[in-house]
């Protein structure tokens, strides 16, 4: 297994802090806006006497105040077609545990989110990566060339979209070819749309709007994102299949349950007939982020990219690098600019392609615009002290 490269190198910025320098922090999803009162209300005024264990599919309440969260988008549901999850990570876990034997493959359109790869690595699945490129926004290839990936082994295609770490999303089209591919192959479709509320342009289509693929949709949701509550652990598998959900119970019942107190905050959320608005603006203001930041980044020479349509992450190519991972530390070591730097997530590790990424890193628009700004100032100026360094390096002397 690799580390995160998205965890692997923060100890550096820890130290880069120690030594005084401010780093700004563009390499993880974390928004910096805060968490709704309606939903820290509902945990500091639960009537809890003893904290105990959840009900394994989660907490009756929850479980009814997520239905109507559904149904408002439009998506019926009931009480068996829903579970709580630790997290979308566990949700995406339990899916792939539920479709996969050891030794079968899964298609992930790549570059993807990294714990994709390290949770099939250590259930015995392959992962089969579907190639995307930043000339066409990262959109999925023609589906003959996916086709010539699906072997006997194949289970499922999982993807999230709107996309961490390229911001794109599927259109609708998209997700049909995508449902009669795995239709005409007997697969799974593992959609993780944690984002699914962050939408610039256009509306973000879900796998449960087709209902041709009843037995073969899962949807991975969470609500890390859409509530700026990446700590809660609360996220939601939903499918429509009786008899995998069987095997998701199970995979529930052996982990015990998803956290009580979190999920009466849940609850509180959506019972607040506002809570529509407390998305909106959150939504209103990443928008306006993900616009600086895109303006801001032409400003760099070189740099490549594409306007992403949802989530909050934008993936860039800056040619000038070869190895972004080793520029990731030469920013947290090496540089400051007036005591400040940024720190961005490499490129490679969001792809299972060897030798693919070097050159690309992932920039997350978490920051208030302002620091969005200088961030690139800063990042623009460690670009340049960097490839003048490799040079210097290269370049023999006497």
């Amino acid at each position: 297994m690799k580390g995160s490269p998205i965890r692997r190198l923060v100890p550096l910025a820890i130290a880069a802090k120690k030594r005084g320098i401010e780093v700004y922090h563009l390499n993880i999803g974390q928004p910096d806006i805060p968490t709704p009162r309606s939903f820290m209300e509902g945990i500091r005024n639960a009537k809890i006497d003893v904290l105990s264990y959840a009900p394994s599919r989660g907490i009756p309440a929850t479980i009814d105040a997520l239905i109507g969260f559904y149904a408002g988008m439009g998506i019926e549901l009931t009480e068996d077609e829903l579970r709580v999850t630790i997290g979308g990570s566990e949700a995406f876990v339990f899916a792939l545990q539920a479709t996969c034997n050891h030794g079968d493959e899964v298609l992930i359109p790549e570059p993807f989110y990294p714990n994709y790869y390290g949770h099939a690595l250590m259930n015995g699945i392959k992962v089969v990566p579907i190639t995307t490129r930043i000339e066409n926004g990262f959109h999925l290839p023609p589906m003959e060339e996916i086709e010539k990936l699906i072997t006997p082994r194949t289970k499922a295609i999982l993807f999230s979209t709107p996309s961490n770490p390229t911001g794109v999303a599927y259109t609708r089209d998209e997700m049909q070819a995508v449902a009669d591919l795995a239709l005409k192959h007997d697969l799974y479709v593992i959609s993780d749309e944690p984002y699914r509320e962050l939408m610039y342009e256009g509306e973000a289509v879900s796998i449960l709007e087709f209902p041709e693929l009843h037995d073969n949709a899962i949807l991975v949701d969470s609500i890390s994102k859409r509530l700026s509550a990446c700590g809660a652990r609360i996220g939601m598998l939903v499918t429509r299949n009786r008899e995998l959900m069987k095997s998701i119970d199970k995979l529930c019942m052996i982990r015990l349950s998803a956290p009580t107190c979190e999920q009466l905050g849940l609850v509180s959320f959506l019972n607040d007939p506002h809570y529509k608005d407390d998305i909106a603006a959150m939504r209103t203001k990443f928008h306006s982020r993900r616009d600086t930041l895109y303006k801001a980044i032409q400003s760099i020479p070189g740099g490549i990219s594409r306007k992403p349509e949802g989530a909050f992450y934008v993936f860039v190519k800056f040619p000038q690098l070869d190895d972004s991972e080793e520029f990731v530390k030469f920013m947290m070591n090496d540089f400051n600019l007036d005591g400040e730097t940024t720190m961005v997530a490499p490129g490679a590790g969001f792809y299972a392609t060897p030798g693919v990424g070097n050159d690309e890193v992932r920039i997350a628009y978490v920051l208030e615009e302002p620091k969005l700004i200088r961030a690139v100032e800063v990042l623009k100026a460690g670009l340049e002290a960097y490839v003048e360094e490799r040079q210097r390096v290269a370049t023999p002397t006497g």
